[in-house]
């Protein structure tokens, strides 16, 4: 598996691009997550003063701090770029908004072909992705099965162990296509060994 980052001017982001027609110009695009029934999650910040302009049945407040910023959410059909990624077997991480249309995404490649099939789509498509980062995650000998560390792996990418989460339990077990119990039982097991590592008594 590789962890990909990648900068895209993209002005098809239906995230930016719903935000810009209810007059919220001054917004950011912090998170872009794919949900179970296929649709696309933005999470979007944007100044407390703007929210006049965001009364959209479609748009969720989720916080909201007088004075200050709103955070909230909708949800869209995803555009070529997201939907580019996610179609080559990808686990998308995360769309960053940088400013315009520029957007930097994170995204999981179960391997390099991956990996080069969807850079390669996205310039058949007119974009211009900038390779930022390219990370193979390499199975390490010791402590871990092979199928712990990948599982734990992905759910560390995530943002599994985040606080709040950025993805539930059921998100991965489909993203991994493995039951629910499998996914409690490699966890739990693969956490003990590592603790149990790290509270070992050194000889």
């Amino acid at each position: 598996m590789y962890h990909v980052t990648i900068e895209v001017e993209n002005s098809q982001c239906k995230g930016l691009e719903h935000m810009f027609k209810l007059g919220v110009n001054d917004c950011r695009l912090i998170d872009v997550r794919r949900l179970p029934n296929g649709s696309v999650r933005h999470l979007v910040r944007f100044p407390a003063g703007e929210l006049g302009k965001a009364s959209d049945g479609r748009l969720k407040i989720l916080k909201s701090s007088k004075g200050s910023s709103v955070l909230a959410s909708f949800q869209t059909e995803g555009c070529s770029v997201c939907n580019t990624m996610l179609s080559q077997g990808a686990f998308l991480i995360s769309g960053k908004h940088l400013g315009g249309y520029r957007m930097v995404y994170e995204f999981i490649a179960p391997g390099y072909e991956v990996f080069k099939q969807i850079v390669s789509t996205l310039e058949s498509l007119g974009f211009k992705p900038k390779i930022l980062g390219l990370t193979k995650h390499e199975h390490k000998e010791g402590v871990l099965t092979e199928k712990q560390e990948n599982v734990l792996w992905l759910a560390l990418k995530m943002g599994f162990f985040d606080y709040p989460r950025r993805i539930s339990s059921r998100e991965l077990v489909k993203m991994l296509g493995i039951a629910p119990s499998t996914f409690s039982e490699i966890t739990r097991s693969g956490i003990r060994r590592l603790l149990e590592k790290y509270f070992e008594s050194p000889s």
